[in-house]
């Protein structure tokens, strides 16, 4: 039997008596909700205006999440599940969630309303304080992570450092991951030191054309028109990101066959001078883990397989720098995240108060890096790791941008960006706003480290090679800028000695010209 009710009113099944809500990133296909076909329960998906306009979220990213959700229903009711989905058009008399779960609840008199644990404080909190006279409210998991919700209180202490190196080790071991005899595969825990390499001329030719699907979400956009939702970046009727767990699987795939043999090595290397620039050799799977069409254990334990039948062509350090991201840091994340929370979201530590700059919704700046990697977030609605950390992540902390900004931007333009993992990444890693709870340094660097690491100086209207000159390097005086002007925070910070060191070896009058100079880019800021 297929049910899908695609309008407010349907006729459900006489015995209904319980509704399951399944927000947009809960497209988890093996949840035990679904091992068996329940006659009393009808699950729940539908569009939002609330969610599709608490942050100016990128259309691609929308599109995605909307039909994903509807895919997603589908292959329930396909299944035999009662369902009902709703789209904009149903769902717009409704002023938020609640009103919405209130009519339904109300209307057809059931008895039961069951969630999975939302991954953002938002909605956790507004599905925590619902009220539905007379229905039985529970929770229940997501099924999704590795480290169970209840252990994150006994892995995080709330406003103190947690080193995410100790904890990857640690769930390493307790998941049993690259792990022999209670010892790391290969020696050691880590393989970074070999995992810095930047691109040369002939490394370009090889990295492979990206995986793109062709899925038509012509009708959304049209959705999103007709109810005035406000998006950014590039529209497209056919959307390359993977919207099903068949997709996200095949994308799977095609990492582990062609891309897994480098990503490790190139992970930190930006070019723009390939034809798959934007994609390199990143899997992209973070919408589809994410979403939870995809798992991360079924991810982990898939590349750990390939790479098992691949030694020698694939070394241990491209694999366990992916495991690592996996693992590693997006559990670690969402630990911070959680353990934090409220508080986290106001945390302003180095006291940043510029606006950002209208070119991070244009892309029109003459600064190439910038340019390239705010160009690519538009049209694709992605930049990989070390583009947001080190390119709009380390010129927002140079020049002193509100990380209130910062963060609503990384969430409203990544198609992958959920709260949970774009906060601390955005607000602790590269804004070192939450004052070392992530990060033991500030991620401050010069030109320097961006013309080691890509292609981008070298078709600049900028010298990357200059200080104070009218064509330096905005990254350059910036840089020096932050360090003069954070001194007393950081100077006895044993990882920024040397830095500080090479401060003072300056003279008076290079410190002036270059702090002159900073101070007149950052006068200027819209125009660089």
């Amino acid at each position: 039997m297929t049910t899908l009710y695609t309008n407010a009113s349907p006729t459900l099944l006489p015995e209904t008596s319980t509704l399951r809500l399944i927000l947009g990133d809960q497209l988890n296909a093996s949840h035990s909700w679904f091992k068996q076909v329940d006659p009393n329960v009808v699950y729940l998906i539908a569009e939002l205006g609330q969610e599709a306009s608490y942050v100016t979220h990128h259309v691609q990213k929308v599109c995605a999440f909307f039909a994903s959700m509807a895919q997603f229903a589908q292959a329930l009711a396909k299944s035999g599940h009662q369902v009902l989905y709703l789209t904009l058009d149903e769902t717009q008399h409704y002023a938020d969630l609640p009103a919405l779960l209130e009519h339904i609840t109300a209307t057809y008199q059931l008895t039961h309303f069951q969630y999975q644990h939302a991954d953002e404080y938002r909605l956790a909190k507004q599905l925590g304080s619902l009220l539905l006279p007379g229905i039985a409210i529970n929770s229940t998991d997501s099924e999704h992570f590795l480290l169970p919700f209840s252990d994150i209180q006994t892995e995080f202490t709330p406003k103190k450092h947690a080193k995410m190196e100790f904890f990857y080790r640690r769930m390493r071991k307790r998941f049993n991951v690259l792990m022999q005899d209670g010892e790391p595969l290969g020696g050691q825990w880590n393989f970074d030191q070999r995992n810095r390499a930047s691109f040369k001329k002939n490394d370009l030719g090889d990295i492979p054309a990206p995986l793109m699907f062709a899925n038509d979400v012509s009708d959304i956009l049209a959705r999103l028109k007709r109810h005035n939702i406000n998006t950014i970046g590039k529209a497209e009727s056919q959307l390359l990101w993977p919207l099903n767990r068949r997709q996200s699987r095949e994308l799977l795939d095609f990492f582990c066959q062609h891309l897994l043999i480098r990503f490790g090595h190139f992970q930190d290397a930006m070019t723009e001078n390939s034809r798959a620039d934007w994609s390199l050799y990143h899997s992209r799977l973070s919408f589809a883990l994410n979403s939870k069409m995809i798992s991360p254990s079924e991810v982990i334990n898939k590349v750990i397989a390939h790479w098992q039948a691949h030694q020698d062509d694939i070394s241990l350090a491209q694999v366990e720098g992916f495991v690592r991201q996996i693992l590693g840091w997006r559990e670690y994340v969402r630990g911070i995240y959680w353990i934090n929370m409220p508080d986290y979201a106001t945390q302003n530590a180095l006291q940043a108060q510029r606006p950002l700059p209208e070119y991070f919704w244009t892309a029109n700046t003459k600064m190439n890096c910038m340019h390239h990697t705010i160009k690519q977030s538009l049209d694709y609605a992605y930049a990989h790791h070390i583009q947001r950390l080190m390119v709009t992540g380390c010129f927002s902390l140079l020049a002193g941008i509100n990380p209130d900004d910062v963060d609503q931007w990384y969430l409203g333009i990544y198609i992958d960006a959920i709260e949970w993992v774009e906060m601390p990444n955005t607000r602790g890693m590269t804004q070192f706003a939450d004052g070392g709870i992530v990060a033991t340094k500030p991620y401050a660097a010069s030109g320097n480290y961006l013309n080691k690491m890509s292609d981008y100086c070298k078709s600049c209207h900028y010298n990357v090679k200059l200080k104070t000159e009218d064509n330096a390097c905005p990254f350059n005086s910036l840089y020096w800028h932050f360090i003069q002007r954070h001194q007393e925070k950081f100077q006895h910070n044993p990882r920024m000695t040397m830095v500080y060191k090479n401060w003072q070896k300056m003279d008076a009058h290079t410190q002036q010209a270059i702090i002159n100079k900073a101070d007149n880019l950052l006068e200027n800021i819209e125009s660089l």
